[in-house]
């Protein structure tokens, strides 16, 4: 068997005119596939309102009464409790006793229309005689620790009693879950 002959290959050295050329090609097909773009989506998505800074309690007046003292918020959690993709803030706050375990409320603050803050529900007020911890929104609901008195005999600085609550808006109103009971509603 006989060695097959190479043929010359001399045009396919390559030369500077070679790649300016192949660059051109190339600068053509990207600028030709520039003019050729899809539409732009036009599914329909559900409007939803812009989300919105949840409001600072510091710029709202709380219902709270203080005679001789001042109130003060104690903890707050953020989230969208109406589905309105807004921010909501809620607050637990209570009068500043300096001892013991002064009972508190839980409010719930919106933006009105114009976006000034405001109080849109009281989950929780300081006349029902509990303390608040582990306040927290996830899910859409409002999640807390309620803190009580099995007596009046106990003493203030240490609640004997807790029960986990949830608030969830249903049906235009915040509607109260205590963890193995049925619902009740709140305003």
């Amino acid at each position: 068997m006989q060695p097959s002959a190479v043929p010359d290959l001399a045009h396919t050295r390559t030369r500077p005119v070679h790649w300016l050329a192949t660059a051109a090609a190339m600068a053509g097909v990207v600028a030709l596939a520039g003019l050729f773009q899809p539409d732009g989506a036009t599914a329909n998505q559900p409007e939803r309102k812009a989300t919105t800074a949840a409001p600072d309690p510091a710029d709202v007046r709380l219902p709270l009464e203080c005679p001789g003292t001042v109130g003060v918020v104690t903890g707050k959690a953020i989230g969208d409790l109406d589905g309105d993709g807004g921010q909501e803030s809620v607050v637990t706050a209570r009068c500043n006793a300096g001892s013991g375990s002064p009972p508190a409320g839980i409010y719930v603050l919106n933006r009105a229309k114009d976006g000034q803050p405001r109080v849109v529900a009281t989950l929780l007020t300081p006349a029902d005689g509990l303390s608040v911890s582990d306040l927290a929104v996830r899910d859409g609901a409002v999640r807390a620790t309620l803190l009580g008195y099995s007596s009046p005999d106990v003493p203030t600085c240490c609640p004997d009693e807790q029960e986990q609550v949830s608030w969830k808006w249903r049906g235009g109103a915040f509607v109260r879950t205590v963890q193995g009971q049925s619902d009740t509603a709140a305003m």
